[in-house]
């Protein structure tokens, strides 16, 4: 099952295990169980210290749970966790193992608090990026809470229950078999969810903090950027964001950020995370912004209030708070999310295997949207608005080549068709001919373009221009003096990682020159 580099890599890891456990299987006669057991063979060949038996009672199969000696931990894993899900795995049987998490104490005391019973259920596909946060995140509140049980699951495995539970979007999450969320969730954000105190708690802190010398507002490319470069000149640094890494935590190939010819997104959030821990920058989590409220005087103290509560004030501001995606506005669109409008095709994309599917939008992610769908879906047809595709034209030619893609051209959708539960079609309009005509099929994915997240601003003194970004100068000024703003949410054309970075360096040094200056 495991090539003989990555079983070289899995026994450096599991050389880490100290105290000794057991996988309990649940296999049937199936391909699939033979497959597991192979990949069960293969982990407990590398480890003294794990067993495997094959005595498992789970109704799900192929499925297997991690179990301390005479302790059930609540950990199952329902499929085969490869793709995405590997690194869930590996840490799962190493935190199992007793080696420690990389989290907080206090995160921890949090976990072991929880009062209650909470069985959660994970439904996620090999190819979501997006679901390894929520698994891992679960599995690890299994391990140190006994009220707390796990099971992640296989949507693409165990379709009979997708298709009951009508589940058209990972990670969907369920706990005590009642829909719980969807979509990433980080550890701190479930925590924050299922323990109500968690939030008032976090905001009473925050209101204590003195203020700060430079206060970063969000926390993606630009935010973490401009965290570093302010950090670095000694200064008291602050980071509040709603989920550190922003849109990139969304994203999965990245092939254009220089000096690293590829790379997710994911993997690059979690990297500018630690490079900011690296310096003296107080990061705040879970922290969205609701109200600005500037400076009295030039030289005072600007303040920002939170979804939570709290408030916190700075010498200086720099507001990186992104974009996200862009909704079409017509009907039926917000009555089926993620009951077949979606906008991850990475994430969802597997669940729509063998359906006929729209992509919406004919720029650069619409149409590597559409090829990635291609090969998984039945069918595929993009819709573009206007009468030629702006995507790159390498990317065109790839996916005019594909046979199980229709392109449709200047065509305008106007509404979201279903049964009541899920989606059954969609309605366009040919703009040419005003002709209105209907496609049947099951899943839609909206790629057409981003949204400032400034909807915080409209009753602020700050300049907005006429799509709702942040007017900047050269220097990442905004209207009014002291704040400062960074990447996709401002005038700045061209949203791209890299710019983001530059920009959020440049507001940073920036808001230095003005601490200096006044």
């Amino acid at each position: 099952m495991l090539d003989d580099n990555l079983k070289s890599q899995l026994k450096a890891y599991l050389q880490k295990v100290t105290q000794p456990f057991e996988i309990v299987a649940s296999l049937d006669d199936g391909a699939k169980s033979q497959e597991l057991h192979g990949l069960l063979k293969d982990i407990v060949a590398l480890s003294d210290k794990i067993t495997l038996r094959l005595d498992g009672t789970d109704a799900r199969k192929p499925s297997f749970a991690l179990n301390r000696p005479g302790e059930e931990t609540g950990v199952v894993f329902a499929g085969i966790p490869m793709g995405h899900e590997f690194t869930s795995l590996v840490l799962a049987l190493l935190q199992v193992g007793g080696h420690p998490p990389k989290v907080s104490d206090d995160t921890l005391a949090q976990i072991k608090a929880l009062e209650g019973e909470f069985h959660f259920e994970t439904y996620y596909s090999l190819s979501c990026q997006n679901c390894p946060d929520v698994v891992q995140a679960l599995n690890l509140m299994a391990i140190f809470n006994p009220g707390v049980r796990h099971v992640a699951i296989d949507g693409a495995l165990f379709q009979d229950e997708v298709e009951e539970r009508q589940i058209m979007s990972v990670p969907s999450i369920y706990l005590n078999g009642e829909p719980f969320d969807q979509g990433r969730m980080s550890l701190e954000q479930i925590l924050a969810k299922v323990d109500t105190g968690a939030a008032q708690r976090e905001a009473a802190k925050l209101n204590d903090k003195p203020a700060f010398d430079v206060l970063v507002v969000g926390g993606g490319p630009a935010g973490a950027a401009a965290a570093i470069y302010a950090a670095r000149k000694g200064i008291r640094t602050g980071v509040a964001a709603e989920r550190f890494g922003g849109q990139v935590l969304d994203t999965m190939a990245i092939e254009n950020f220089i000096s690293v010819p590829y790379t997710e997104g994911p993997k690059l959030a979690a990297a500018l995370e630690q490079h900011v821990k690296e310096y003296e920058a107080d990061i705040m989590n879970l922290q969205r912004a609701v109200k600005l409220i500037p400076a009295a005087d030039q030289g005072g103290e600007h303040e920002v209030e939170f979804e939570s509560g709290a408030r916190l004030k700075s010498k200086t501001l720099i507001l990186s708070t992104g974009a996200r995606w862009r909704e079409m506005n017509v009907p039926g669109e917000a009555e089926y999310r993620n009951k077949g409008v979606a906008y991850c095709p990475h994430c969802d994309g597997p669940l729509f295997k063998g359906k006929r599917v729209a992509v919406i939008g004919g720029g650069n992610s619409g149409v590597e949207a559409a090829i990635d769908l291609a090969g998984i879906v039945g069918h595929v047809t993009l819709i573009e608005f206007m009468d030629e595709m702006r995507a790159d034209a390498v990317l065109q030619k790839k996916l005019k080549s594909l046979p199980n893609v229709e392109i449709i051209l200047g065509a305008r959708t106007t509404e979201v068709n279903g049964d009541g539960t899920r989606v059954n079609g969609l309605t366009y309009e040919e703009r040419a001919s005003g002709e209105i005509k209907r496609l049947e099929l099951e899943g839609i994915f909206v790629q057409i373009g981003l949204v400032p997240n400034t909807e915080w601003l409209t009753d602020s003194p700050i300049e907005l221009s006429q799509r709702g970004e942040i007017v900047i100068d050269e220097r990442g000024m905004t209207s009014v003096p002291g704040i400062f703003a960074a990447g996709d949410v401002t005038t700045v054309p061209y949203k791209q990682i890299v710019i983001a970075m530059g920009e959020g360096s440049k507001a940073a040094l920036g808001a230095f020159d003005y601490l200096i200056r006044h």
